[in-house]
């Protein structure tokens, strides 16, 4: 294998782990959550909120590491 190989590898690996990362964050903040809301059913709108602006900010990070390993294979 040539170096350009295992620039493309590493590059799919690194978009992998990103959106394995994004993952377990957002389904750990989503049963955080929903344990939250089966403790206290009244604050239930601002939780939900809380945990969209949160999973959405996790998202962005996963997105961001997968197009930089993107650029990473297409300016290499």
């Amino acid at each position: 294998m040539d170096m350009q190989s295992f620039g493309y590898l590493g590059a799919g690996v690194g978009a992998g782990l990103a959106a394995i990362g994004a993952g377990i964050g957002i389904g750990k903040a989503t049963a955080s959550t929903v344990e939250a809301i089966a403790r206290q059913p009244e604050v239930k709108e601002d939780l939900r909120a809380t945990m969209i602006l949160g999973a959405a900010l996790v998202e962005g990070v996963a997105l961001l590491g997968s197009v930089i390993c993107l650029l990473v294979v297409l300016l290499k």
